[in-house]
């Protein structure tokens, strides 16, 4: 993780600046502390020579002469005196040496600082400077686009007035073929312009930034070691030979050999990290080219009579320049041997500039050379096309040619269709519907494991066989202009006869892939049929779509059927099916029940048992006057349960609270919203903090993404807390973010009302910041069914 590749975006480059102005700051408050320093220092050593003096004054010396007392006065003064000068001596010495290193490097950081932003604001302009020159072009296109449709008017007016004579006719005739020939131009130069600036724009983004960028962290690094040296001095001169000065020296010695100029900028690269800078994209505005008769084409230079004479003069210009500039690039006026000090060649970024712009130049001329001789070259042996249809016969009557119906992919298919054509393809068992193909890809395991599904593409349905060979591949069935289907052999009348030929046959399915079907991998027995379950009303809405009280067909059993919007990328639909291959494991009284899921149809669906009481957080705001502490304690003890059971099983809820209970009959909690779980011991979230419940969410995973079964623990003991305050809102008043501050500074929240003291405590244990200190959910049952049978 570096500069280059991780501080490219401009948020990054703002937070670079910010980060260096902090540092010469830093370096200013540096210089101030150590000046006062030096002084205070001073003044105390002098203040200490003077009082040695005083004390070595001795009165009636005379009457002292040998005696062992007098003598130690006289060492002790001295050894105070060489103090003072050891202090004074070390003042100096910081003064001198560290004082001074420091306003060097202040006076270094800021012209670096300067030259960094001068280089980025330089970048900067090149970009915009490209995306002007196009937009000019564009304008200037747009303008001979106007004369031209104007000048075609005219002529197909004098043309239908005056009929096939007349020199107002050949007037008119001229000012077009004039105005045509204009278009033609500018319709080359726009397209040449767009293939020469994105490859300038490619060179500045993947070249000169990262190389910038790439630079500018050595030169941070470099001034780290200086730093690190001048703390190093620092703690030099301030070391005295007292206990106490040496525990104080010790520890500023620790603290100085932390620090690793590698490792300076890594929070703060990963706090700032954007994506690597997008490109900026040239593309043909296609519109411009509506009105002109299919003769010119996006992306493409016209080859006629009108332009034909230019194009091969162009080429010769361009290959003129190529050569000159490929002579320059031999030739460099920059060395770096001209610089000798490394950090101002680090600083100096004109040599890095010019082989860019002649880089640039030489691709630019490259890729102009190489589209005009590719239109030169296709053109071959062919008759030069007209650049302008003058004549008009049929130009008005003559009806659109219709072209011969290529092979084409299967499009929505009638309920006729589905029903004969397909041979009853929603009856075979290997068909899995609208199953999205990662899931698909989860259940294709061995070679030449295969199904077939039905996806959607720019609104056309398609269907779809998975194979797994060679990792996994996917076909898309083919149908004729009559009817039939087929890959690359032979046709057939509907698709399942298709796909068994292909089994039987051990054919491959293309030959260019070599995949052949050898086990039809069949629907789960959890997949069910999506008209045998009967929606009945809406009852809740979800992440991806509505929830609904529904009844199965076969049983009449009532149920409840999660949806999925129709409009969903694959990526959300398979988010959305994750909860119901979690559940499909568990069978726990107090883990809501997975019934199946319907895919053969869309909208997607996930059916589960009915839980008529509704959430446990309405639940308990509904029922709070009449809830007993009793039944608190029960509804402490049914997600305990749950929550071992889950903890058992590997299996990380991620988002326990209230609102994600259910309340079933006779008052029973049970687990729910399983759409952020994960079947781990330990998960390392990686999309940011992004539909995350602060407030019911461990430190250790909002701090560093890390989740544990201690996580949920940690919710647990917020649930309780919602559980004995009746569905109060946590931490109430508080924003998320004042909420997680005042955590990590250890506040946590006072017992609701009339809780048990032991429960409390509890919830306690339940919030200790670290998690090894939290106890296990096997723990929290044991300790919460005993306070359930003490209030029997």
């Amino acid at each position: 993780m570096g500069f280059s590749t991780s501080l490219q975006g401009q948020a990054s480059h703002e937070a670079l600046l910010g980060r260096q102005d902090a540092e010469i700051k830093l370096l200013e408050t540096m210089r101030r502390c150590l000046t006062t320093k030096v002084k205070s220092d001073r003044e105390y050593a002098a203040t200490i020579s003077s009082l040695t003096l005083q004390g070595k004054k001795i009165e009636r010396n005379e009457d002292l002469v040998g005696s062992m007392i007098a003598q130690s006065w006289k060492d002790i003064m001295e050894s105070i005196d060489q103090t003072a000068k050891l202090i004074k001596q070390q003042a100096d010495s910081i003064e001198s040496i560290v004082i001074e290193h420091i306003s060097v490097l202040y006076s270094e950081r800021r012209r670096a600082r300067k030259l960094y932003q001068e280089e980025q604001a330089w970048l900067n302009n090149q970009f915009q400077q490209l995306t002007d020159e196009v937009a000019r072009k564009k304008m200037e296109y747009q303008k001979h686009l106007e004369v031209y449709k104007l000048m075609r008017s005219r002529f197909e007016e004098h043309y239908i007035k005056s009929g096939r004579g007349g020199r107002k006719l050949d007037e008119v005739r001229e000012k077009y073929q004039k105005a045509c020939r204009k278009l033609h131009l500018t319709h080359n130069e726009y397209v040449l312009l767009l293939g020469a600036v994105t490859e300038c724009e490619h060179d500045l983004r993947t070249c000169y930034l990262p190389s910038l960028l790439h630079r500018q962290q050595a030169i941070h690094q470099e001034f780290i070691t200086s730093w690190k040296g001048i703390l190093h001095d620092i703690v030099k001169y301030s070391d005295f030979t007292t206990d106490k000065f040496l525990e104080i020296h010790a520890r500023m010695q620790k603290a100085v050999d932390t620090v690793k100029p590698i490792e300076e900028y890594r929070d703060f690269i990963g706090k700032h990290k954007t994506r690597p800078a997008s490109p900026i994209r040239f593309t043909f505005d296609e519109n411009l080219v509506d009105d002109t008769s299919g003769k010119l084409l996006p992306n493409k230079l016209t080859v006629d009579n009108l332009t034909i004479d230019w194009l091969r003069s162009r080429l010769t210009e361009l290959e003129t320049s190529l050569k000159a500039t490929q002579q320059n690039r031999q030739n460099p006026q920059f060395s770096p041997e001209n610089n000798s000090d490394s950090k101002s060649s680090a600083l100096d970024y004109s040599r890095e500039r010019e082989e860019l712009r002649q880089r640039c130049q030489e691709k630019k001329l490259q890729r102009q050379i190489d589209v005009i001789r590719a239109a030169l070259n296709e053109l071959g042996c062919e008759e030069l096309p007209s650049g302008c249809d003058l004549s008009m016969e049929g130009s008005f009557t003559d009806p659109p040619t219709i072209n011969k119906v290529p092979l084409r992919y299967v499009s929505h298919l009638t309920n006729n269709q589905k029903g004969n054509a397909n041979g009853g393809l929603m009856e075979e068992e290997w068909f899995h519907g609208v199953l999205p193909r990662e899931e698909v890809v989860r259940l294709l395991v061995n070679e030449g494991d295969f199904l077939v599904r039905e996806t959607t593409r720019n609104d056309e349905c398609q269907i779809v066989l998975s194979v797994c060979w060679d990792s996994h591949k996917h076909f898309i069935v083919q149908t004729t202009p009559e009817g039939h289907y087929r890959f690359e052999g032979p046709t057939f009348p509907s698709i399942p006869e298709l796909i068994r030929h292909q089994w039987m046959s051990g054919l491959p399915v293309t030959s260019r892939s070599g995949a052949i079907l050898k086990t039809p991998i069949l629907r789960e027995r959890w997949e069910l049929n999506n008209d045998d379950v009967i929606l009945i009303e809406k009852i809740g809405r979800g992440n991806f779509g509505d929830v609904y009280k529904a009844q199965l067909k076969p049983c009449k059993t009532e149920v409840a059927v999660k949806t999925c919007k129709v409009t969903l990328p694959d990526e959300q639909k398979r988010k959305f099916l994750q909860e119901g291959r979690i559940l499909k494991q568990y069978d726990h009284p107090n883990i809501v029940k997975l019934i199946g899921i319907c895919v053969q149809k869309q909208p997607i669906m996930i059916v589960m048992e009915l839980v008529p009481g509704g959430s446990l957080l309405t639940y308990l705001r509904k029922n709070a006057a009449s809830i007993t502490q009793r039944e608190q304690l029960r509804m402490c003890k049914d997600a305990a349960a749950g929550m071992r059971y889950l903890e058992s099983k590997y299996c990380i809820h991620r988002d326990l609270a209230a609102r994600n209970c259910l309340v079933g009959y006779e008052s029973i909690v049970k687990i729910s919203d399983f759409g952020m779980s994960r079947e781990e011991e330990e998960y390392i979230v990686s999309d940011g903090m992004k539909q995350i419940p602060i407030k019911w969410t461990a430190p250790e995973a909002l701090n560093f993404g890390k989740y544990t079964s201690l996580c949920d623990v940690w919710s647990y003991g917020v649930l309780m807390w919602e559980i004995f305050s009746k569905g109060g809102n946590p931490y109430s008043g508080m924003s998320n973010s004042q909420a997680r501050e005042k955590i990590d500074a250890g506040y946590r929240m006072p017992a609701p009302e009339n809780t048990p003291e032991e429960i409390y405590r509890l919830m306690l244990r339940c919030w200790e910041y670290e998690p090894e200190k939290r106890p296990h959910f096997d723990q929290i049952y044991t300790v919460v069914e005993t306070l359930s049978q003490a209030y029997l």
